[in-house]
């Protein structure tokens, strides 16, 4: 699924090319209604979108949102890819995407697209940010948060370390591939318990936490540049690498689980589970 770093750049992308716009039409595909559209407002997509200005574009967790200029009621689209979803701006003449559920024409000329082929994420129109499902329940940003608040969040958690990171109760935007990659990082076995970790490993944890998520940011602007539909992971270290060789020790990479819920790491750098895998 798109996570921080992925978002961060789309946001950053949107900022610079939709903020001020204003969308002349709005398609939901098919018409009438989509699985992935949640009207919180009762107003409907079309209408509710079409003629609105977009006055701003942020992000929180793995949520982008949408502020429109209305009046007189605030609006937002609020937008949770989950596993696949994906925005794309592109020009009208581009073809769309296989399970493309709505276009936004910009008055620009542009268009902007939601696509999700396994139609797993959601797109909210609310008014109050806290209306929509899971939004108001975050954990704070990683890379806003401090050590100390760090250790105080982690202290009451008692499960394994990796699904921790992705609870976003307890930190928001951190999802299966960068979490891989943080505990790689950290040279921390992804089955560990909290309650085995000392506190040098928490302190590492926190390190490689700020450093992974602020590499990977760079590391996607510079190989999705204006391209915001693509999801550029050549780059990681661990994740989706099964087999290769950990950059670190050489090791073969190991696996465990399958489809998109995959852990990979590295047995010698990140020791300390009786995990069997390949």
């Amino acid at each position: 699924m798109p996570e921080l770093p992925e978002l961060e750049v789309v946001r950053d992308v949107l900022h610079r090319r939709v903020v001020g716009r204003t969308i002349t039409a709005a398609e939901l595909i098919p018409p009438g209604g989509s699985i992935v559209a949640r009207d919180l407002v009762n107003i409907g997509f079309e209408g509710a979108l079409s003629g609105a200005t977009i006055a701003a574009v942020s992000r929180r967790g793995k949520f982008l949102v949408f502020a429109f200029r209305t009046d007189p009621l605030a609006l937002f689209l609020a937008v949770n890819p989950k596993l696949v979803g994906r925005l794309q701006l592109t020009d009208p003449s581009e073809k769309r995407l296989v399970k493309t559920h709505l276009v936004l024409d910009l008055d620009d000329g542009q268009q902007l697209r939601y696509l999700d082929q396994k139609q797993m994420g959601q797109l909210y129109l609310a008014s109050d940010l806290d209306a929509v499902p899971d939004y108001a329940g975050m954990g704070p940003e990683p890379l806003d948060i401090s050590l100390e608040i760090f250790r105080e969040r982690l202290r009451p958690f008692r499960g394994e370390i990796k699904g921790i990171l992705t609870r976003g109760e307890f930190v928001a935007g951190i999802g299966n591939a960068y979490a891989d990659e943080i505990l790689w990082a950290a040279r921390l076995h992804p089955y560990r318990k909290r309650t085995q970790l000392t506190p040098a490993e928490v302190d590492r944890l926190y390190e490689a936490m700020r450093l992974t998520l602020a590499e990977g940011v760079e590391k996607v602007r510079q190989e999705m540049q204006e391209q915001i539909h693509l999801k550029p992971r050549d780059f990681l270290a661990v994740h989706m690498k099964t087999g290769q060789p950990c950059p670190r020790c050489g090791t073969p990479l190991s696996l465990v689980g399958a489809n998109q819920r995959i852990t990979n790491f590295c047995r010698s750098c990140q020791p300390g589970g009786l995990i069997k895998g390949m």
